[in-house]
């Protein structure tokens, strides 16, 4: 049995109980309760997967436990796996109750996730139809138009997504000059490349500068629904230039999809934690709840939207009106 097909339901389970675990916190002002909350759910419930697991992008280093540390073993024993971890993308805007807040893993046979040190990334996002028609080293108009005219579209009608950071002041004005309009997140680009390449969200490409782990995360899902990331390593310092050569890096190169996530076997999940584009957050009951979740494997094409009932209580019930 392949990964994806052992798998697929064990990673929604994962991603699930992450996503209700942070959601008790969700509006109450703690980003720190919040991610160690969806950590700690997500860790035991990877603990009870029969795997050998290894964490690959995960948050930070061993003496910053309680996160997923890069290099921590988990699971019971079984299938070697990769695993790429962000229990909660957005402990901000999850902890202001804001929406777009999501769980999200990715496993792969060993060696199908590349391991991404924790610092920024340019990224270049596009979805199946612009798929190899956009260059990271092109003007910021130039993709556009491309964008466009793969589309079918005029410039004026793109929506492009950038996280509101003060350093995307002068490419937000770029996107503007050029005639598009601009959609600023204040956290989440993973479910952001997400909407890209998932049809009827209105959003039509990601570009800027994000994190790292969070690409390799993005690079992912894009190469299960087709679509495209492209991506450069911007080092802050000499050390982050270190540890990225240390770590096989290029800081010179431009990184595809296929070289972020270069594994055959990939599965992929999201959970929603609060309201978003793609995924509900969720939503509390008498004795239960219930949650919305992408998942999808990369060679068996499947992408399922999962509407999940938690009945936590003996005696619970709950009746969907359809």
């Amino acid at each position: 049995m392949s990964i994806e097909n052992k798998l697929v339901l064990e990673v929604v389970r994962v991603t699930e109980q992450a996503a209700l675990a942070a959601s008790r916190l969700s509006g109450k002002g703690d980003k720190h309760a919040v991610d160690e909350a969806g950590t700690e759910a997500m860790r035991r419930q990877l603990n009870q997967m029969e795997i050998d697991g290894t964490v690959v992008i995960g948050e930070g280093e061993m003496d910053e436990a309680p996160m997923l540390f890069i290099g921590e073993k988990l699971g019971k024993g079984g299938v070697a796996v990769d695993i790429a971890v962000d229990p909660v993308e957005g402990t901000n805007i999850t902890a202001k109750g804001l929406p777009n807040s999501v769980t999200v893993i990715a496993i792969s046979e060993r060696g199908g996730l590349f391991h991404a040190p924790d610092m920024y990334m340019e990224k270049l996002v596009v979805g199946p139809s612009t798929k190899g028609k956009v260059s990271l080293d092109w003007p910021v108009d130039a993709n556009l138009k491309a964008i466009a005219g793969s589309l079918g579209r005029e410039v004026a009608d793109l929506l492009i997504v950038v996280l509101d950071r003060e350093r995307h002041r002068p490419l937000i004005k770029e996107i503007r000059e050029a005639g598009a309009r601009v959609k600023l997140i204040g956290d989440g680009d993973v479910i952001a490349a997400l909407a890209v390449a998932v049809r009827g969200t209105g959003v039509h490409a990601v570009m800027g500068s994000g994190g790292a782990p969070e690409g390799v995360l993005a690079a992912a899902a894009l190469k299960c629904l087709g679509g495209e990331i492209q991506a450069r390593f911007l080092p802050s310092d000499e050390e982050e230039l270190r540890r990225l050569r240390a770590m096989g890096g290029d800081e010179n190169k431009t990184y595809t999809t296929e070289e972020l996530a270069p594994g055959e076997q990939l599965v992929f999940s999201a959970t929603g934690i609060t309201d978003g584009d793609i995924l509900q957050g969720v939503r509390f009951f008498g004795g239960g709840a219930r949650t919305h979740t992408i998942a999808m494997g990369n060679s068996n094409r499947v992408v399922r939207f999962i509407d999940t009932i938690h009945l936590m209580e003996s005696g619970a019930r709950v009746v969907i009106r359809v």
